[in-house]
This record gives C-alpha cells, sequence and structure tokens, in this order.
C-alpha cells in the first residue's frame, strides 16, 4: 500500500469512527441531522457563489436557478438545525435527487430538445428530422443507420466517424474524398488515403495520398512505397523522383538530408549523383562528429558507401569507443 492509498483509508476510518462516536453519544437521529446540515451548508454556501458570479455576469436566467437552490438549501439547513419539520428536508432531498437524475439525463443528449429526447431514432427518422435521429441511432450503437442519417442531415464528418465505427472503411473514405474537394482542404485527403488503406484498396489509396503529396511533399516517399506495393513500377518511379526533388531542396538546408538523397539516386539507378550525394553526407557527418561522437557511425556508413573500407574501419572504431565509454559512465 503506498502512502497517498494508507493516508485516504485512515481518513476514511478515523471519518467512520468519529460517526460512529456520535451515533453512540447523541444517537443516530443527530447523526442524520449534522451530516444532512454539513451537506445542505455545502451546498448553500455553492449556490450562493454561483448566484454572485451569475448576477455579476448578467445571466438572469441561471442566477434564477441558482436562487432556488440557494433558498431550497438554505432552508434545508434551518430545518436541520431546529428539526421541527424534518418532513420538509425529505422533500428538499427528493427534489435535490431528482433533479440530479433529470440533469444526468439531460448532459447525456445535450443537443436534444425535449420533445426529440422523448421520441425513438425510427420516429424522428420519419419525421425528416435526421440529425435528432442519427444521433439516437449513434447512442444506441446503431452506426450504419447513424451514418446514413449524417449524411441526409448534411454532417459528412459525423458520418464518416459513424461509418467507421462500423468498420465501413470504404464509405468513410469516400466521405474523406468528397470533403477534400468540396472543402479544399487537404486534410480529407490523408484520412481517404488511411480509410482506403484499411479497406484494401491500395490503389485508391496510393491515388489519395498522390494529391495530398503535392500540398506536403514530404509524403512523396509514402507515396512511392505504396505504388511499389501495388507493383505499379511507372508511378512508384514517378513518385521517387517527386521525393528526390523534395529531399534535395532539404539537404540544402539540412545536411542530414543528403542520405536520403543519396539512397533515392541509387533507387532510380542514378549512380553517379548517388556517389555525390553520399560524398556530401560524408561531410556533414564528419562535421557533426566532430561535436557528437555517437555521428562516428554515419561516418562509418558513409565511407562504407563510397568504398573506402580502412577510413570506414577507423570510423567505426571510434563508434565503438565512444559506446564503450558511455557504457562504463552508465
Amino acid at each position: 500500500m503506498d502512502r497517498l492509498t494508507a493516508l485516504i483509508a485512515g481518513f476514511v476510518v478515523a471519518v467512520l469512527c468519529l460517526a460512529a462516536g456520535i451515533w453512540y453519544y447523541f444517537g443516530f437521529e443527530f447523526l442524520l441531522r449534522l451530516i444532512l446540515g454539513l451537506t445542505y451548508l455545502g451546498l448553500f454556501l455553492l449556490f450562493v457563489m454561483f448566484f454572485g458570479i451569475l448576477i455579476y455576469a448578467k445571466s438572469f436566467k441561471y442566477a434564477l436557478i441558482s436562487l432556488a437552490g440557494l433558498l431550497t438549501s438554505g432552508y434545508a439547513v434551518y430545518q436541520c438545525y431546529v428539526w421541527n419539520n424534518p418532513i420538509h428536508v425529505g422533500y428538499i432531498t427528493a427534489l435535490y435527487v431528482l433533479a440530479l437524475i433529470a440533469g444526468v439525463w439531460w448532459i447525456s443528449e445535450p443537443d436534444l430538445s425535449f420533445s426529440e429526447r422523448i421520441r425513438s431514432a425510427s420516429s424522428l427518422e420519419g419525421s425528416g428530422n435526421y440529425r435528432a435521429a442519427a444521433r439516437k441511432y449513434e447512442k444506441a450503437g446503431q452506426y450504419e443507420k447513424a451514418a446514413e442519417n449524417y449524411l441526409k442531415a448534411g454532417m459528412e464528418e459525423s458520418a464518416a466517424w459513424c461509418y467507421e465505427k462500423a468498420d465501413q472503411y470504404e464509405k468513410c473514405a469516400e466521405i474523406y474524398e468528397r470533403l477534400a474537394e468540396t472543402k479544399k482542404d487537404s486534410y480529407y485527403l490523408k484520412e481517404a488515403y488511411e480509410f482506403w488503406k484499411k479497406a484494401g484498396n491500395l490503389e485508391r489509396a496510393g491515388k489519395c495520398l498522390e494529391k495530398y503529396a503535392e500540398e506536403e511533399p514530404w509524403y512523396w516517399e509514402d507515396v512511392a512505397k505504396l505504388w511499389e506495393e501495388v507493383k505499379n513500377k511507372e508511378k512508384a518511379r514517378e513518385a521517387w523522383k517527386m521525393a528526390l526533388e523534395y529531399y534535395k531542396k532539404e539537404a540544402e538546408e539540412e545536411g542530414v538530408f543528403w542520405e536520403d538523397v543519396a539512397n533515392i539516386c541509387k533507387k532510380l539507378g542514378m549512380e553517379e549523383e548517388s556517389r555525390k550525394a553520399w560524398e556530401n553526407f560524408l561531410n556533414y557527418a564528419l562535421k557533426e562528429a566532430e561535436q557528437d561522437d555517437a555521428w562516428w557511425k554515419h561516418v562509418a556508413e558513409a565511407y562504407e558507401k563510397l568504398g573506402i573500407d580502412e577510413k570506414a574501419k577507423e570510423a567505426m572504431k571510434r563508434y565503438e569507443e565512444y559506446r564503450k565509454r558511455i557504457t562504463s559512465a552508465e
């Protein structure tokens, strides 16, 4: 048992012992009055605070509700003290319990009106209230019916979410493709790609990711790999070229990307360009190794790719020495 659990357990035991002592010396009725009195006193103070805040905020509608709570809880505190009409405390307690139940019920469907709450989903659907019907179907776990009604209500993203819950990934993807077109937002293309992939339709997934990469070019490598997966060599090659173009621009600003340039050039059969990229990466790695010995591993890799085996061994030896120092320090 940890310290916090022990403290909580100790507090609970202390409260129970105190309650038992009060019951023993003063009787159950006094204990009940004390518990109810303290509870309603807390509620009274809470309602006083809420009432003041709401009046200040000029929210008079909710201020009236707080005032009702303030008056009832205040009267309950008074009755707990005088105890000449204890039945009134019972009435107020019952009222608060009912209010709590009603509040929980209301919060469970906050965007539905009272009439919508008491009607069935099929009834709402039949009357053309598709939004409310969709909410009802969704709450009941009938996600396909919910999605259909969301679509009728023009709430496509909610429909997509429900189709996802129903494992209808193709329909999700279709909705997101449509949203990408209507809203001119590439984010939806990424979502469509994910769902086409889940649905097993890699061709459609590739087309969506390709469109997405036109705006977010760091995804061209993923596009290329996806086209390779579906054995579309021509599209894969075009995507690799686009990825190469992107990484070249990045490498001009951050030398670490020369490694990616080198690997893509090799994949495209551009051996001379690949070698030049490895040379650039080597120069970058050597500079980094001056500051961080962990980079000797990358230096060794670059030398190895360039066929300079002796230098590669020396660099790897320095990296291994660095690893030994790190291990011994731990």
